[in-house]
């Protein structure tokens, strides 16, 4: 069963990277999802390097709560460090997860923090 499930995600995000590349201008705001925690990063495809990342596990994260309050936190982080380095708008890529949960809510924290999408 966890054999299928990840090779639909797999054949899901061979979909959406099919259409989505990240750019100078916008880059790709991409999200990875684990049992425990959230990850997020902001990637140049252009030239293949994370501007930059942000985490549920990493040290200066401080939210505590449910997995998605925590998801909400990490949008946020992510959304304050891309700001601060003039990152203003991106491409959202949900990595073959649904638009829902965890995921969605990292998306409205980092909409609400000012990053566009």
């Amino acid at each position: 069963m966890a054999g299928k499930k990840m090779s639909r995600r797999e054949r899901i995000k061979k979909g959406i990277r099919k259409r989505l590349t990240g750019s100078e201008t916008r880059p790709r705001l991409s999200v990875y999802r684990s049992n425990k925690g959230i990850y997020a990063q902001i990637i140049n495809d252009v030239t293949g390097t994370t501007i930059v990342s942000a985490s549920s596990l990493s040290k200066d994260f401080t939210g505590k709560g449910t997995k998605i309050e925590q998801s909400l936190a990490v949008g946020k982080l992510v959304a304050e460090k891309a700001l601060a380095v003039g990152v203003k708008e991106v491409v959202f890529d949900r990595n073959g997860y649904l638009y829902h949960g965890r995921i969605k809510s990292l998306a409205e924290g980092a909409r609400e923090a000012g990053l566009v999408f």
